[in-house]
């Protein structure tokens, strides 16, 4: 027979409680999503209220309770049960509903959000609708729309088209007539939109233009000489295409012209991707001090309504069954409600306190938003400061932005590691990446920088970086090698 051993074990867990997981979701909501999220609450939940209480009014009025009120009720010996199916009114819609919006009556400010403009598939399609086509050519080119990327590309092969067609849109057709159906979008504004790659793009550009010298011989060097212009090898540019210098360069300067991404001509507002920008924050700069506000979402007062209240005092001298079960579900709502604006609250001093400690750590950026001025910050920096988790700073800089006097930016934007400089102290990576994009821009574009002169020229500056950290900083600012920056 075996033996069966028993014993205690100890075991250290920590739970969230349902206040701390509500208030975690709206920290990492940016402002939007917040108001979206309140509405909806609003709604669903019939305790709370956010119409704040008539002034004046009698005193034979109910009046809606406040949390506090209600936990001073609670405290004091009231019971939570309420008899939630006697809950009436001469107009059958329920109170919280009547309210064409849910937010009191203040009015608040607009938000300022950046225009939304046409979105990029629909002028295509609406260009579609002016040509003379049969129905199947429309519903062909209608599909070749629909696979272009959000920069105006087609980067799928004519073969696979036609097997998506068929397989996906129940489209019979061939690669011949997707070919044309093709060349009938490339007619389309932005010109340049439906290229397969960036030679055919800035080709349909060169062909939508006024035919002089110049546009020629710049059609000329992208259909036979494409490899040569892209690798900026000018001298055999020249030698095969029989150019001189006056004429390669006047060749480049139309190059330059073209828009390599035409579908970023039209915002996509429409898009999945696309989304507007409210600012959380709004920091003003008034005789010498900085004046940090959230104006853009004033949390309404939220209260529980007092005819729950009443209710639940009826229902504490009651043994109806149906009635307990009813005061068991108003039990919870009035927990979710209560949780709900402590949560709110929690969110708000979270979030002014995060940003108050990165406007002291930033405060000489603040006042006139000279990068040079941003020093080395990382979340510990602000975790330190508000005595906050690096977490909880991690989802207050996620997806929130500051409105400033010199212009709209993320939290994230602040953020930045630190190298030493010659003298000990402590720089911003921001600031060398500055200081590297002034030095490509004043640079002889004849003869540009290469990285190991760029290392030499910011050691002069001050700054002690490697090679390979030029290379790292001029790949994520977008700047080419030396080699592809040269000009004619």
């Amino acid at each position: 027979m075996a033996t069966v051993k028993q014993g205690l074990e100890q075991k250290l867990q920590q739970k969230l409680s349902p206040l701390q997981i509500q208030t975690i979701k709206l920290i990492e909501m940016p402002v939007q999503a917040l108001e979206q999220h309140v509405r909806e609450v609003l709604n669903d939940n019939p305790v709370i209220d956010d119409d704040a209480p008539a002034q004046g009014g009698s005193s034979d009025e109910p009046r809606d309770m406040s949390i506090s009120e209600m936990e001073d009720r609670e405290n004091s010996g009231g019971s939570l049960e309420e008899n939630y199916s006697s809950y009436t009114d001469d107009d059958p819609t329920p109170y919280y509903n009547r309210s064409v919006k849910n937010w009191g009556p203040d009015e608040r400010p607009e938000y300022n959000t950046f225009s939304v403009k046409q979105s990029f598939t629909q002028s295509l399609m609406e260009q579609l609708g002016y040509r003379n086509l049969t129905e199947h050519e429309r519903a062909v080119a209608t599909f070749i729309i629909g696979s272009l990327d959000d920069d105006g590309y087609l980067r799928r092969d004519i073969e696979s088209l036609v097997d998506d067609l068929a397989f996906r849109a129940g489209i019979e057709t061939d690669a011949e007539e997707v070919e044309r159906m093709l060349k009938v979008v490339q007619e389309f504004e932005p010109s340049g939109v439906g290229a397969r790659d960036l030679r055919e793009c800035l080709l349909l550009q060169l062909e939508d233009k006024k035919q002089t010298p110049a546009v020629r011989n710049a059609i000329r060097v992208l259909r036979d000489g494409f490899d040569e212009f892209k690798g900026r090898h000018f001298n055999r540019l020249m030698n095969r295409l029989h150019l001189d210098a006056d004429e390669l360069k006047t060749v480049l300067d139309e190059i330059r012209k073209l828009n390599p991404a035409p579908g970023g001509q039209i915002d996509d507002s429409y898009s999945d991707q696309a989304q507007q920008i409210v600012p959380d924050f709004r920091l003003d700069y008034e005789n010498g001090e900085l004046i940090l506000s959230m104006p853009r979402f004033s949390i309404p007062e939220l209260r529980i309504n007092r005819k729950y209240e009443e209710i639940m005092e009826n229902s504490r001298y009651t043994n109806d069954r149906s009635q307990k079960e009813a005061a068991v579900f108003v039990k919870q709502k009035l927990d979710s409600a209560k949780w709900f604006i402590e949560a709110l609250r929690q969110r708000q001093n979270t979030l002014e306190s995060t940003m108050r400690a990165i406007i002291e750590y930033q405060h000489d950026y603040f006042i006139d938003g000279d990068e040079s001025s941003l020093r080395p910050m990382v979340l510990k920096d602000i975790a330190e400061k508000t005595g906050f988790d690096i977490s909880t700073i991690s989802r207050v800089v996620n997806s929130k932005w500051i409105e400033t006097h010199f212009g709209i930016f993320p939290l994230k934007y602040f953020f930045s590691e630190g190298l030493e400089n010659s003298e000990g102290e402590e720089v911003s990576t921001r600031e060398i990446k500055k200081v590297l994009r002034e030095l490509v821009d004043a640079e002889d574009k004849h003869n540009p920088l290469t990285d190991d002169d760029l290392v030499d020229a910011l050691t002069a500056k001050g700054y002690k970086v490697a090679r390979r950290t030029i290379a790292k900083y001029r790949a994520q600012l977008d700047i080419p090698k030396a080699r592809l920056r040269r000009e004619l």
